[in-house]
């Protein structure tokens, strides 16, 4: 659909001259602090209601979508009120509570609502409108009256009827052409608009049925006499009436099962003999039905569940700590059954895209048509019909599963939140602004919709458990293995000393070799975990020790081997292998590291009839990259998974006895606080996909300091251990569950001004916050994309108030924008950044 404003409005064109004293704040999909005020008339104001769609001008002629959020009589004091272009809705698509939750989020994680309802509704509501210029009617013009660029120009129009900014760009091989156009405006030569097209398109079905004139019998065989020298068509007729003899048939099914071609029932339409039907249809239809059967809770289950409903009475929030393969997905099922039992609506918050391909299977064979999927590889199509299900409450909008974007849907009687491997970074949203963490929203929102939460892991992150250790929340334990299968065995190898003896293979040792050996010759499966994608993090030269790095970003080029390439994984430069070092030309280049894409060759060479997969960042960019990966080693057609964090979480693979994690070091040695909580989670999560069956399982950690604390606690599966001196080290040294954290971080492409300016806002802090600001320092990555980067890190102890602090932090930040010298530098402001 296309939107030209000032003709054909959708519903009401407000009246310029109209002096009517109604106004609308608006929410616009821009960094903006406030609401805009738009003017509306007395029958528009009754028709709005908060949450409906308006378009509205800004600035000198943009057209933007904006959200209505208030409908009042108060004129805005500093400027005029613009009246608004268009009505969009008959009805409003974003809710009270999603208007409630935005405010929450735009306080709590310091950005704007503008930025939240970026990231809350698909794309395809928020429609921009895009400049087109066109040829004015009647329009007469001498050649001689034209500069060659306006000649060019009115030349292509009389061709084509209308042309956009980027198009005129292309063909006048320019990169300002507003002269050219506000020229040939003023001499009345062409019209300038904006247009709006309507980016959701709904999925059309084409159907067929016999033209009523053939529904008498004597009709009908008039009709076939009349085919016989078109044996195609009748043949087509004849499907048709076996199919369905009144009723309408899809072209597509009638077409395969009468062997006949498009053409031939285009033929048969073109005719009147059939007559199409264009019927507007669901991306998510499924011929599912609901599995009765369910698997029989065993007793700790039944015990963990019961404790859940008890929690569940006194407390809003319950943390379910169950080891791997304890059966928490069971427990969950029991509980959404009872919510939707009641009428509720379900949302199951997952960290990763991966995860959904098995847990959606597994739902949809308990609940049919009732679940929905909701996630970033989605076409923005199918966005839209999820978003619309859930927010007419339909019947097949029950259960909602999806990744920390759907906790943005309008859900109307939402009855409980599961937020699964609650632990997982990548709940928080990082880049762009809101940066929010899905798990702590999904628990203001539960307060907010009055539904119950439930947290579940294997190794709850530090926050939580801390939380439920103080009674915050409920903490029910599962400690036992569904069907009493044992723990896997975790084994340490000290590769510094296989090295000593030269019992490496590449990077495998003797150890790990052999048990892979041993594994396939029994038909069984093998887990390969390495945190690092591609081939190798660093090329390097021999001779002067030079090694490629991105021109853009302070990282060294990785080196991809599938495509021969150095790739920067930060912004995506990349150039061919070289062959000869780019400092001396010596040919003496090496690689040091190794990432999944190096281990899959070694393995390749190793075991050459096995059949190895891959899943990383770089195997599973399309749609259907993860599903094809889990399938191929669920059904056994891969014997050998190597794969990054993907792996590690929540995959139920049944027939996987060895789980090898190739190097525990590269995940110990990080610069972060949280480097050995998350090191911890992700080995004893990977251990976990080992020996899910009643053969008990081996892991095998390499490591060059098999002695490390950390190491040892996921070998004896000490969580608590962990938890108690990790804790202590965050009450030491002042972070979280003790203090809350603020990143300020500076980025600019000018390094001077981003120092002087990263200087001044700490000094300006330390004020006022003194030791508890930390900083300016320079990430581990300084420069990305050509911009500097500086962090300022702000601790807040819990005693003092968090709003305040944000508010003097509002101002510190307003008193640095105010300064001219420091204009070029941005400010991203990330609360809880870890």
């Amino acid at each position: 659909m296309v939107y030209f404003f000032a003709v054909n409005p959708l519903i009401f064109v407000s009246n310029p001259a109209s002096k009517m004293p109604f106004f609308i704040n608006v929410i616009l999909p821009l960094p903006l602090e406030k609401h805009f005020t738009y003017s509306v008339s007395r029958d528009e104001a009754q028709f709005l209601r908060p949450g409906m769609r308006v378009a509205v001008p800004f600035g000198k002629s943009k057209i933007y979508t904006g959200i209505v959020a208030e409908v009042h009589q108060e004129d805005p004091v500093i400027y005029e009120a613009k009246p608004i272009e268009q009505i969009l809705d008959k009805n409003p698509v974003v809710t009270e509570g999603q208007l409630k939750l935005w405010r929450w989020i735009a306080s709590y994680y310091m950005c704007t609502e503008g930025e939240v309802l970026r990231a809350a509704i698909p794309s395809a509501f928020l429609l921009e409108s895009e400049t087109i210029v066109q040829l004015l009617k009647g329009a007469e013009v001498r050649d001689e009256d034209l500069t060659d660029d306006e000649f060019l120009l009115f030349e292509a129009l009389q061709r084509q009827s209308s042309m956009k900014i980027n198009e005129i760009v292309q063909l006048l091989d320019k990169k300002t052409v507003l002269p050219v156009i506000n020229s040939l405006v003023e001499k009345k030569v062409v019209v300038v608009n904006q247009e709006i097209y309507e980016q959701y398109k709904p999925k059309v079905e084409r159907y067929v049925k016999l033209h009523e004139r053939f529904s008498e019998e004597t009709a009908m065989h008039e009709l076939l006499d009349e085919l016989g020298r078109a044996p195609k068509q009748r043949e087509v007729i004849f499907t048709l009436f076996g199919m369905s003899a009144k009723g309408k048939v899809k072209i597509s099914e009638l077409a395969k099962k009468s062997g006949a071609s498009a053409a031939v029932i285009k033929a048969l339409i073109e005719k009147g003999i059939l007559t199409e039907l264009k019927v507007e249809t669901s991306r998510f239809n499924r011929d599912l039905e609901e599995v009765t059967g369910r698997v029989e809770l065993n007793e700790h289950q039944r015990t963990a569940l019961q404790e859940i409903h008890n929690a569940f009475k006194t407390q809003d929030v319950c943390l379910l700590h169950g080891i791997t393969s304890s059966g928490k997905t069971e427990i969950y099922v029991e509980l959404i059954e009872e919510a939707i039992s009641k009428g509720k609506q379900v949302l199951y918050l997952l960290p990763e895209i991966a995860l959904t391909a098995q847990l959606i299977a597994r739902l949809q064979n308990y609940f049919g048509q009732k679940v929905l999927i909701y996630h970033s590889k989605y076409s923005v199509n199918e966005r839209v019909e999820v978003y619309q299900n859930v927010l007419r409450n339909s019947e097949n909008a029950r259960i909602v599963i999806g990744v920390r974007s759907s906790i943005f849907l309008p859900f109307h009687d939402l009855g409980l939140i599961i937020v699964d491997e609650e632990h997982e970074s990548t709940f928080k949203q990082y880049d762009p602004a809101p940066r929010y963490h899905a798990r702590d929203v999904a628990v203001v929102l539960g307060k907010m919709q009055k539904a119950k939460v439930l947290l579940g892991s294997a190794t709850p992150s530090l926050e939580s458990y801390f939380n439920a250790d103080h009674s915050k929340y409920t903490l029910v334990n599962l400690d036992r293995r569904f069907g009493n299968v044992l723990l896997p065995e975790i084994q340490i190898v000290d590769i510094k000393e296989k090295h000593r003896k030269k019992r490496m293979t590449g990077h495998f040792s003797d150890r790990l070799l052999e048990e892979i050996r041993e594994t396939l010759d029994n038909n069984e499966q093998v887990i390969l975990f390495q945190n690092r994608r591609g081939f190798s993090p660093i090329l390097e030269c021999n001779t002067c020790g030079h090694s490629p790095q991105c021109p853009n970003c302070d990282v060294s080029l990785t080196y991809h081997s599938h495509n021969n390439q150095l790739r920067c994984h930060y912004c995506g430069y990349h150039m061919a292998m070289q062959q000869k070092c780019m400092a001396c030309g010596s040919d003496e280049l090496s690689t040091k590291g190794f990432g999944t894409e190096q281990v899959e060759t070694e393995l390749k060479a190793l075991f050459p009839n096995h059949k190895i997969g891959r899943m990383d960042q770089d195997t599973t960019r399309g749609k259907y990259g993860y599903e094809k990966i889990i399938e191929a080693f669920e059904s056994g057609e891969v014997h050998i998974l190597v794969g990054t964090q993907m792996v590690t979480k929540g995959l139920d693979f049944r027939n996987v006895r060895l789980v090898g994690i190739m190097n525990a070091d590269t995940l110990l040695n990080f610069p972060d606080f949280r480097a050995h909580e998350r090191s911890f989670q992700l080995m004893l999560q990977v251990a976990g996909r080992a020996g899910r069956t009643q053969k008990r399982g081996l892991v095998l950690i390499q490591t060059y300091n098999p002695h490390h604390q950390i190491v040892q606690q996921v070998s004896t599966n000490s969580y608590l251990e962990m938890y108690k001196e990790q804790l202590e080290d965050r009450r030491n040294y002042k972070y979280p569950p003790f203090y809350r954290l603020i990143r300020i971080s500076l980025k600019g492409r000018d390094y001077s001004r981003v120092n002087e300016g990263a200087d001044w806002l700490a000094t300006s802090l330390k004020n006022t916050f003194r030791e508890n600001v930390l900083g300016p320092e320079f990430p581990p990555v300084a420069r990305i994309r050509n911009e500097y980067y500086k962090n300022i890190l702000i601790k807040i102890p819990q005693r003092q108030s968090l709003s305040k602090t944000k508010d003097l932090l509002g101002r510190v930040l307003q008193s640095f924008k105010a300064i001219g010298a420091y204009r070029g530098v941005k400010t991203v402001i990330n609360v809880d950044p870890y």
